[in-house]
């Protein structure tokens, strides 16, 4: 009884230590769950939304970085998207539950997409190197604009390098390293043309 035990142990461990059966359970614990709205996308009308008009959009990107990051030095007040892509889509029926449903469902596992036919109806645009972009021809309607700015701030840390004795006695060593934190921000907005012809400005943050 007591060899059927132990043998019965071993097989779990060697199990357990498996390449293959570790990689699976690896896989299914950082596996993303994505999920898409549920209604029906109407080609047509996001067609109709994005048809040729006499509007015009213009925006800046930019990000306004938070205090509390640890760096002593001070940061810029605003840092600008710079070269960075910008996207427009119709506010469509669909384009409002995909919202909705990201901002119930969207977390570290759960991504929330639009279809395929539906990504295909954004338009974009690139910023200049100040953070300016502009749609033009556009429609009175109702628009989501979006843009992914990445940056970067530097900060330090002491570094432990090890003990030494002086003449005072044991002395713990240490180096000030610099590094860079790295910042993905989501600039969103929503925006609305009202009157054939008209400009409306954004700001993109």
């Amino acid at each position: 009884m007591k060899f059927f035990c132990v043998f019965i142990w071993g097989c779990i461990l060697i199990m357990g230590c498996n390449p293959v059966d570790r990689a699976n359970r690896i896989a299914n614990k950082n596996k993303v769950n994505v999920i898409y709205p549920s209604g029906p996308f109407d080609s047509l009308q996001a067609k109709s939304a994005l048809a040729i008009g006499k509007s015009i959009i213009q925006g800046v990107a930019f990000t306004k970085p938070k205090t509390n990051l640890g760096y002593k030095a001070p940061l810029a007040k605003r840092i600008y998207g710079a070269n960075i892509r910008v996207v427009l889509y119709p506010v469509t029926p669909y384009f409002e539950e995909w919202y909705n449903l990201r901002n119930k469902k969207e977390g570290k596992k759960t991504r929330v997409y639009l279809s395929d036919a539906a990504a295909r109806y954004g338009l974009a645009t690139n910023t200049d190197e100040y953070g300016r972009f502009t749609f033009k021809q556009m429609k009175p309607g109702k628009y989501f604009i979006q843009a992914i700015l990445d940056w970067h701030h530097t900060t330090s840390a002491n570094v432990y390098q090890g003990s030494g004795y002086d003449g005072y006695g044991r002395t713990d060593y240490y180096t000030r390293q610099y590094y860079n934190v790295e910042h993905s921000d989501r600039l969103e907005k929503f925006i609305t043309i009202e009157n054939e012809g008209e400009t409306v400005k954004v700001s993109l943050k």
